[in-house]
């Protein structure tokens, strides 16, 4: 395959059993490849290996979190290339070798990842553990991996003979470096060391950039001294303007000083980045998922009845609408016994078929909320006895070095043990692709609760759209385009922002939940059938990685 397109991600997630992601970042780069293989995009992704992956979560009674490596088998996942690459770390001279995983679409056109390994022989020791850890050590750790990825990334494409690209794609600034060494490539090729303006107006040509993040804080930036320290020499240093516009070497800068399109992942999310970045045009692409994944099999089997082609044309899911109500429910409730067999097996909660379930699984993270159901656990018990049973699942894991993220986790749990006479609640521990599948296809609602505005996209919601399982959340990140009130789900706000504008966003959810949607779920089930089916038919036939690599394509690719 001749690839035009090389795609950068510090993490990618591909299979269950290749802890080579965290998170939401790492599952739409996999679902996006998934969706160029089926799409048959000529594009070649990279990444880094994680040999320890991203941690084990163990979570003890009380809900403090441990975490521990992770040991999998490599060479049963991947086939390891004889190239060899160089890049200079402090002087010093850092070998790098890749490994081969190819996504196959249904055509059986493929597109070929790359994980980055420095663990070789002839490294240093400290070299050796560069690519062991997504997102471990210190700002020290994290810089030099930046380096593997991006300038490393570069010149392995360049070995393996990918030498005719038309377009890098950095999702995320973790791969902005990609810019220098291509500056350095540009500058190298017209015979001296200085970089032109020439040069950077030509790498800006090749470069397209994917923000995530709405919030400044959140974006990688590393000291000058340690930059010096780790790049020393580096032609680019020349041009401080341009790699150091804030006194310190700001990734997100540096990609979006390099890139000639730039985009947000949800129209809200470009509202929220352009006021960040207001020199620059940011355009909005919004995120997906891959269908196929994350359509759970009794779905799936009443799809191909129904829908025949779904899985090759996402948009036909639109027909979704006439299918019959009790095989839609039928089909939900194989997937929620699914669900619950798990859950029961995990934690011995007997969790029963019949009683409203919600699921709430993300990042642990304080924005995101997880702990605001239990705001007023009075409050919540009430509605149990006057409304009707819930029971709730939980699920998610804090970045080791995140005390806050880890305090939400055991504020759950704290709840859990205050609730657990009157609502059953469960935490799973360990959230991955496997248990996202089961979770988001098998709960009754999709409860997310991101304090706005810092939610850039989101995809959990999504997912549980393709499962027919409605979202109820707050408006913000792919939510203000998704919902539709009352037909796709329910938002997290007031109807009447006048008469209710001293209340919370708990109270306003409690509200929802007792007035709206148990009544809905226990008392008038086949209006909540249509709304679960048009969660199907408007969101799952739209915000889905086929439609959204297509834009790439218009927008970003070939533009």
């Amino acid at each position: 395959m001749t690839a035009k397109i090389a795609y950068f991600s510090m993490e990618i997630a591909l299979e269950e059993g290749m802890p080579t992601y965290s998170g939401g970042l790492g599952i739409l780069a996999g679902d996006s490849i998934r969706s160029a293989a089926g799409l048959k995009i000529p594009l070649v992704a990279v990444s880094l290996l994680h040999r320890k992956g991203y941690f084990h979560q163990r979570l003890n009674k009380k809900g403090q979190q441990v975490e521990e490596p992770v040991e999998w088998p490599i060479q049963d996942f991947l086939k390891e290339r004889s190239e060899r690459v160089e890049v200079t770390i402090e002087n010093r001279t850092v070998e790098i070798r890749a490994w081969e995983y190819r996504v196959q679409g249904p055509s059986g056109f493929f597109i070929p990842v790359y994980f980055l390994d420095t663990d070789l022989s002839d490294n240093a020791p400290e070299d050796r553990t560069l690519t062991h850890f997504l997102y471990g050590g210190d700002t020290h750790y994290r810089l030099c991996q930046e380096v593997i990825l991006g300038i490393g990334g570069i010149r392995m494409l360049q070995a393996l003979g990918f030498n005719q690209l038309t377009r890098i794609h950095m999702n995320e600034g973790h791969a902005s470096l990609v810019g220098l060494e291509l500056l350095e490539q540009a500058a190298a090729k017209r015979g001296g060391n200085d970089i032109s303006l020439e040069d950077v107006e030509q790498v800006r040509k090749l470069c397209v950039f994917t923000t995530h993040t709405p919030v400044a804080s959140g974006h990688d930036k590393f000291k000058l001294d340690l930059v010096k320290k780790v790049l020393d020499g580096h032609p680019a240093f020349q041009h401080k303007d341009l790699i150091f516009p804030e006194k310190m070497l700001n990734m997100t800068y540096l990609a979006l000083n390099l890139s000639h399109y730039i985009n947000g992942v949800g129209k809200r999310h470009r509202e929220v980045s352009q006021l960040l970045f207001a020199k620059y045009t940011i355009d909005s692409i919004t995120n997906g998922v891959h269908v196929p994944t994350w359509t759970s099999d009794p779905f799936q089997r009443l799809f191909d009845r129904y829908i025949p082609g779904w899985k090759n044309d996402n948009f036909t899911l639109r027909y979704a609408l006439q299918i019959p109500k009790a095989e839609i429910w039928e089909a939900h409730t194989e997937a929620k016994s699914r669900l619950l067999e798990l859950v029961n097996r995990q934690t011995n909660l007997d969790m029963q078929l019949d009683c409203f379930t919600i699921g709430f699984a993300r990042r642990a993270a304080a924005y995101k909320r997880g702990d605001l159901i239990f705001s007023d656990l009075q409050r919540l018990r009430e509605i149990v006895r006057n409304t009707g049973k819930i029971q709730l699942i939980f699920s998610g894991k804090a970045h080791p070095q995140d005390k806050s993220g880890k305090e939400v986790i055991f504020r759950i749990f704290k709840a859990i043990d205050a609730l657990k006479a009157d609502i059953k609640i469960a935490y799973l521990e360990e959230y991955d692709i496997d248990l996202a599948k089961h979770l988001t296809s098998g709960v009754d609602l999709w409860l997310n609760t991101p304090q706005v505005p810092l939610e850039a996209s989101g995809t959990s919601g999504m997912k549980a759209a393709l499962n027919g399982v409605p979202s109820f959340s707050v408006l913000d990140g792919w939510w203000i385009e998704g919902c539709i009130e009352g037909i796709t789900g329910w938002a997290i706000a007031s109807d009447n922002n006048n008469m209710h504008l001293a209340l919370t966003d708990a109270e306003l959810l409690y509200i929802k939940l007792e007035q709206v949607i148990l009544p809905l779920f226990y008392h008038h089930r086949s209006k909540f059938i249509d709304i679960m089916t048009h969660s199907i038919a408007l969101n799952g036939s739209f915000f889905n990685t086929d439609r959204m690599m297509q834009q790439y394509v218009m927008n970003a690719y070939f533009r």
